[in-house]
């Protein structure tokens, strides 16, 4: 297990579950930590076919400063035929995703361990509810 701090709002723990890589996001992700968020999220969907799952119910607060590196890390696995799970139980997450216009883009989920066993190629809308 790998624990970076972004800066001292944000931290990030990164550890292996079988073939995918599960990153734990804790704190703010915000203009601050964007650009150090994005360096660690480029260094994990560098691989073909990355397998990621981005635990953001940890996170205190993000803005749409916050969701550019998680819809770069989204782009990146896509062009390389991989696969972006994103795990939040909280409704001011939702909000900030359906306000920008992103919550069809990405597979989310309320918990880990459905992030982890949902099988590939699920109806992302009903992912979603």
């Amino acid at each position: 297990m790998v624990e970076t701090f972004i800066r001292s709002e944000c931290r990030l723990r990164e550890r292996a579950v079988g073939g995918t890589t599960v990153v734990e996001l804790y704190g703010e992700i915000d203009i601050l930590a964007a650009p150090f968020l994005t360096a660690c999220l480029d260094d994990l969907t560098a691989a073909v076919h990355p397998d990621l799952v981005v635990d953001l119910r940890a996170v205190s607060f993000i803005d749409c400063a916050g969701l550019t590196p998680l819809c770069r890390a989204r782009n990146r696995i896509m062009r390389r035929h991989g696969r972006l799970r994103l795990v939040s139980a909280g409704d001011r997450f939702l909000r900030v995703m359906s306000g920008a216009g992103l919550s069809d883009f990405f597979e989310i989920h309320d918990r880990l361990p459905e992030a982890l066993a949902v099988a590939p190629g699920r109806d992302l809308c009903s992912a979603a509810s």
